[in-house]
């Protein structure tokens, strides 16, 4: 029995409308893990230095495909961590829009915000503004700091809502159908 590519599963649940998340690594790890599609499993990609942890649940959105050619990133906001591989149905609260240089070569490199469709603790977000500024800051400066020990610079242009995140969403699902010769 072949085993099924997760990143090209459904964006969204067809019964709920819950877009899908699949967690590649757990809120407080410092090891970060990457979907290969081709082998249908999670690598290690690299460790992160003695102190520095992801501060929620970050994975990628299925069959969509960003700016830099992967699938679109996302964190998710939930009660408990999940495990790598989890797929969580999720409410996406907003956007935060980026680019990313290294070597020279700038991408955009957005990250979506979401919340667990069951969250208890998060179960009132709708939108990033409902959010607190200082979480909002502290989430940006992970991602800033987290590339800077790659010797890439992460440079935030804005954060936005749910509307101009499902934007993004809905282009990135084009863009993945186009690449994968899937268009309607």
């Amino acid at each position: 029995m072949e085993s099924a590519d997760l990143s090209s599963l459904d964006t969204f649940d067809p019964e709920t409308d819950d877009l899908n998340v699949i967690v590649e690594t757990p809120k407080g790890r410092r090891n970060k893990f990457k979907y290969e599609a081709k082998n249908h499993l999670f690598k290690l990609r690299k460790v992160l230095p003695a102190g520095a942890v992801f501060p929620f649940d970050f994975g990628f959105v299925p069959s969509t495909l960003g700016g830099d050619g992967d699938p679109l990133d996302i964190l998710l906001l939930m009660d408990e961590p999940a495990f790598v591989g989890c797929l969580v149905p999720s409410r996406l609260i907003g956007v935060i829009e980026a680019e990313q240089t290294e070597k020279g070569k700038t991408t955009r490199n957005d990250r979506l915000i979401a919340v667990a469709s069951d969250s208890h603790d998060h179960g009132e977000v709708k939108a990033l503004d409902d959010l607190n500024k200082i979480l909002i800051e502290e989430i940006e400066h992970f991602f800033v700091s987290y590339n800077a020990i790659e010797g890439k610079e992460f440079k935030v242009l804005g954060h936005y809502g749910p509307s101009r995140a499902k934007k993004l969403v809905s282009g990135a699902i084009e863009k993945f159908r186009s690449d994968a010769g899937l268009e309607e």
